[in-house]
C-alpha cells in the first residue's frame, strides 16, 4: 500500500469520526489505567459494567488499596482472569502511592514497571490520558493493519513499528482509536463487512462476497 492510499484511509476515518476516543468509561488517568488493566482478554462492555459499580466506591489508588484483593474481586469477578487482575491492580495502587505520589506516571518506563502493564496498556494510557501519539496494537488493530495492507506484520511489535512509520503525523494521535473501532464494528474477524466499508476500495483484502449476510 502506498502513502497516498494510507492518507486517504485516515482522511475518511477522520471525516466519519473527527474526535474518536476509547469506549472504556473513565474520568481520570487512574480510572483509565485500571480500566485498561481490566480489559485484557475482556470486552470494554464487561469492563464498563464492572467499573460503574467499582469507581463510586474506589476511584483513587488509596481507596482501591484500602479494598485489598479480597475486597476488589467481587466488583470484577464477571471479567476474565479477575483474580490475577485484582492482585495486579492492588499492587499497582501500592506502587503509585509509594513511588509516584498517587499519580499515574507519564513515561513508558514507569508505566511498564507497574504490575500487569505491558507495552499495549502503556500506549493506551500515554495516548488517551496524556495525548501522546502512540499506537497500541490490540487484536483489532493487528487484524486491520494486516488485512488492509496498511501496516502488515507477523507480530504486534512489527505492526506498531510500521504504523508509527506509515501513519501521517497529523493522524497519529487518533489512529489508535479509528483502527480499533473499524476493526470492532466493520473489519470484524470472521466475516468483515466489506459491503459496508468506507475504505473497501483502498483495501488489499478481496472478500469472497460483497453482500451482507441477510441478502
Amino acid at each position: 500500500m502506498n502513502n497516498t492510499k494510507r492518507r486517504e484511509i485516515f482522511l475518511r476515518l477522520q471525516a466519519q469520526n473527527p474526535h474518536p476516543t476509547t469506549e472504556l468509561e473513565y474520568s481520570t488517568p487512574f480510572e483509565l489505567l485500571i480500566a485498561v488493566l481490566l480489559s485484557a482478554q475482556a470486552t470494554d462492555v464487561s469492563v464498563n459494567k464492572a467499573t460503574r459499580k467499582l469507581y463510586p466506591v474506589a476511584n483513587t489508588p488509596a481507596a482501591m488499596l484500602a479494598l485489598g484483593v479480597d475486597g476488589l474481586m467481587p466488583y470484577i469477578q464477571t471479567i476474565g482472569l479477575y483474580k490475577t487482575k485484582a492482585k495486579n491492580v492492588i499492587a499497582t495502587c501500592q506502587i503509585l502511592l509509594e513511588q509516584h505520589g498517587g499519580d499515574v506516571p507519564k513515561s513508558r518506563e514507569a508505566l511498564e514497571a507497574l504490575p500487569g502493564v505491558g507495552r499495549k496498556t502503556a500506549n493506551v494510557v500515554m495516548n488517551t490520558a496524556f495525548g501522546e501519539p502512540t499506537i497500541a496494537v490490540d487484536t483489532h488493530i493487528f487484524r486491520v493493519s494486516n488485512r488492509t495492507g496498511l501496516a502488515p506484520g507477523k507480530n504486534v511489535d512489527i505492526v506498531e513499528e510500521k504504523l508509527l512509520k506509515f501513519v501521517p503525523p497529523e493522524f497519529k494521535l487518533d489512529a489508535h482509536h479509528w483502527l480499533i473501532l473499524h476493526g470492532r464494528y466493520t473489519c470484524i474477524a470472521r466475516k468483515p463487512k466489506c459491503w459496508n466499508c468506507m475504505i473497501a476500495d483502498l483495501c488489499d483484502f478481496k472478500p469472497k462476497t460483497a453482500l451482507p449476510d441477510n441478502v
